[in-house]
């Protein structure tokens, strides 16, 4: 399933060229003006475990007709079509790396015209491996230059990133998001957790789940089969079982994350949905100073600012 608003009409802003973010399991695409500016936007369900049977030039080619597209216009795309299964490997930079250079590592695919997709950054250090594709488009998005700072993308895989003077120095990945899928859909705590549970963020059970993660960082396990033991003995209510599981793993990884990091202090935080809410309210409980940006627009303010830096002489 795909959708996409309108093209710009006939004598609009011009189109200079195409932004993707190419995902695991979505496909997002804009038609940019000059300025970097979105003229019109696709979406759809194509990401790359769906591309790798498929084809990405055709997906790539759908999208761009639903956009109308100008013949040959260059396209930009980050995400995991650079990934080694991807649609063409884009090497990873290596830690440290600069932000406002995460064009100089793009490639170009083929003999498809000129698109071009940008790398990952690599962490190569054998006593903290860690990888990431597409956040590095988002963090470009989101830091003006020169920025220091503390940043967090929560997701299945949250990323924790340090970045100085505009260079990412280290960063680390978080599976929580995938951790609670797993445990809430296969394992015992499947019978303690409700999925259409749709409490606040800021619900009494979560902040609770939070706190007690921050009480026992190293007893994660112990509070994870608690959750089922309390309500089993009548202390804790079933529908409350989601947002404290979620309570414990933020928490859990919060806790982690400032033993890594340091103490509270300010962060950007890339906000999207209910799942950025339970991140700003679980920060806000952990004494962060909590600076709450929409990611949604992260990856295309980030290629924008790639694409401008490739072609906008051109433009």
């Amino acid at each position: 399933m795909s959708a996409a608003i309108a093209a710009p009409a006939s004598g609009a802003v011009p189109a200079a060229f195409v932004a993707v973010d190419w995902g695991t399991s979505s496909f997002r695409g804009w038609l940019m003006s000059p300025a970097g500016e979105a003229l019109a936007e696709s979406r759809g369900a194509e990401g790359m475990l769906h591309c790798v049977n498929t084809g990405f030039a055709p997906v790539l080619a759908d999208h761009l007709a639903r956009l109308r597209a100008p013949a040959g216009i260059p396209v930009l795309i980050c995400g995991m079509a650079g990934a080694r299964q991807g649609w063409s490997e884009a090497p990873y930079l290596k830690t440290p790396a600069r932000l406002d250079a995460l064009h100089e590592g793009a490639i170009q695919v083929g003999s498809h015209g000129d698109i071009r997709i940008l790398p990952g950054i690599a962490q190569a250090r054998a006593d903290r491996p860690d990888v990431m594709r597409g956040e590095e488009t988002q963090l470009l998005g989101v830091t003006e230059a020169g920025f220091s700072g503390l940043v967090c993308i929560p997701g299945t895989h949250s990323k924790w990133i340090r970045i100085e003077a505009g260079e990412v120095v280290e960063f680390s990945t978080y599976m929580t998001g995938e951790l609670f899928a797993v445990l809430s859909q296969h394992s015992i705590l499947a019978y303690a957790v409700e999925t259409t549970d749709r409490l606040p963020a800021d619900s009494e059970p979560f902040r609770d789940g939070v706190a007690t993660a921050l009480a026992a960082p190293t007893g994660l396990t112990a509070s994870l089969f608690r959750l089922r033991a309390a309500q089993l003995l009548d202390f804790q209510q079933r529908t409350d079982g989601s947002a404290r599981l979620s309570g414990l793993l933020i928490g859990t990884e919060i806790s982690d994350a400032m033993r890594q990091y340091g103490p509270a202090k300010s962060l950007r935080l890339l906000r999207a949905g209910r799942l950025g809410q339970l991140y700003e309210t679980a920060l806000g409980e952990c004494g962060f100073a909590v600076d709450a940006v929409d990611a949604d627009d992260a990856s295309r303010r980030g290629l924008a600012k790639a694409a401008i830096n490739i072609w906008g002489r051109q433009f």
